[in-house]
């Protein structure tokens, strides 16, 4: 995913957690998951070098990269 693309995905979602160098984005206007076609409920984006996501539930994850990021797509 180029870096207009990116910026254009999260532009239309609704932020929701910050902690570090992830961040999480709600769908709210379910936008087509890129990797499946599937609307997704969560974007969590992992910018550092190394991150660690704590999962409270079991979540079926599509992921991609933008520049150097990393880009998690939820499903439940």
């Amino acid at each position: 995913m180029d870096k207009s693309e990116f910026e254009e995905l999260v532009s239309s979602l609704t932020p929701y957690e910050s902690a570090g160098t992830v961040n999480t984005y709600r769908n709210t206007v379910s936008i087509a998951c890129p990797a499946c076609e599937e609307p997704f409920d969560d974007l969590v984006v992992c910018e550092g070098e190394y991150d660690s996501l704590e999962l409270s539930r079991v979540l079926d994850l599509c992921v991609t990269t933008s520049d150097e990021n990393v880009l998690l797509f939820t499903h439940q």
